[in-house]
């Protein structure tokens, strides 16, 4: 069986949804993972909203179970906050978008149609900075993600984690760059043990491990591969720092001591660790060996879509629309030969294993609070 390539929509943020679906065709994929975040959020980066997530109804649903049959597409749908940690107001309107988007999965069919919801889970720091942080960093999460993960398993939804630590995600002068608790394998299966429901799982990236000097093939090795549904396809070519090593980030300090000393500081927020986000097979080599980690993947009998998320230098990050695409474009290229068999056309995906998704909802349900979960 053929695997699906898939684009993560946070490229796309200058454009509608119809666009959006214009360009998946365009690059040749099966699929979107929609990205729904906030408008009013505090992220800006990589972010951007292709559903109406405040008048999303039973009808809506069907109008876009419909629009992207007529594409041939599958659809899932994220948004990527913190939300155990931050601001205390932030923090909640976090959770309650998270809750208003498993609503939504659950009126697109859920997991029946392969609907699944992609988020973060952030960090709290005041607890991180305690003794024994990372230990209670765990109870919050338990705490604030009981009732999400049973509200959503009672929808037939399934939540899935993304594991990048968002080291960029505080100011440069704190020493940490670990923002995001399913940050490390070790995590998730704490995570897991924790609440032990199967409806929720990881989406895995695997240049986060890249740059952190982990292998992606021994993670996928040690996986639970029933929480496994997808792959971010990101790349991560590694730079070597003499000065600050690589095994910390660099860390902050005054820029005319800095200078005098002939020592380079953190320049900005993301600017910590050593490496540079490529895609696989477009413009520069990367640090991984895609082969092998797929090869893996498909030796423990994974059989998700691998989802495009372009935060290249040299595609998303010129912010050329003719490059973005040129950028996903070379990365289908890429893995077709790994994921696609062999036809006369060359690596083609077959027409004949897309199936399209069922109207399943039968009727439109509120949208509700963490207040009201209790």
């Amino acid at each position: 069986m053929a695997q699906p390539i898939w684009i993560m929509t946070s490229a796309f943020d200058q454009l509608n949804l119809d666009e959006v679906i214009k360009k998946a065709h365009e690059t040749g994929v099966q699929g979107l993972d929609v990205c729904v975040f906030r408008k009013d959020g505090t992220r800006d980066d990589f972010v951007a909203t292709h559903l109406d997530y405040d008048h999303f109804t039973l009808d809506t649903a069907k109008e876009v179970l419909d629009k992207f049959n007529s594409a041939k597409l599958r659809l899932s749908i994220g948004a990527f906050d913190n939300l155990i940690g931050g601001d205390p107001a932030q923090r909640i309107k976090n959770q309650n978008h998270l809750l208003k988007l498993i609503r939504i999965a659950h009126l697109l069919g859920g997991d029946a149609n392969d609907v699944k919801v992609g988020t973060f889970v952030g960090y709290n720091h005041d607890l991180g900075n305690q003794e024994n942080g990372f230990e209670k960093n765990l109870e919050e999460y338990a705490k604030v993600f009981s009732p999400i993960i049973k509200y959503a398993e009672d929808l037939g939804v399934t939540v899935l984690y993304e594991n990048c630590p968002m080291e960029g995600w505080r100011s440069a002068g704190y020493t940490s760059t670990f923002n995001n608790l399913p940050g490390v394998l070790a995590a998730r299966k704490l995570m897991y043990a924790m609440i032990p429901s199967k409806a929720h799982g990881e989406i895995y990236d695997p240049s986060h491990d890249v740059w952190q000097h982990t292998d992606p093939v021994e993670v996928i090795r040690h996986t639970d591969m029933d929480r496994l549904k997808r792959i971010h396809v990101k790349s991560t070519r590694n730079n070597a720092d003499p000065y600050w090593g690589n095994m910390y980030p660099t860390q902050l300090v005054d820029k005319s001591l800095a200078d005098r000393a002939g020592v380079p500081t953190a320049e900005h927020e993301w600017d910590r660790h050593h490496y540079e986000a490529t895609l696989p097979g477009f413009g520069v080599g990367d640090s991984m060996d895609w082969r092998r980690f797929i090869t893996t993947l498909q030796e423990k009998g994974f059989s998700g879509p691998f989802e495009i998320e372009n935060e290249a230098g040299l595609s998303k990050g010129t912010g050329n629309m003719a490059a973005i695409m040129q950028g996903y474009k070379a990365t289908v290229l890429n893995l077709s030969p790994l994921l696609w068999p062999l036809t006369e056309d060359g690596y083609q995906y077959p027409a004949e294993e897309f199936k399209e998704m069922k109207a399943l909802a039968g009727k439109d349900i509120p949208v509700v609070t963490m207040e009201e979960l209790g």
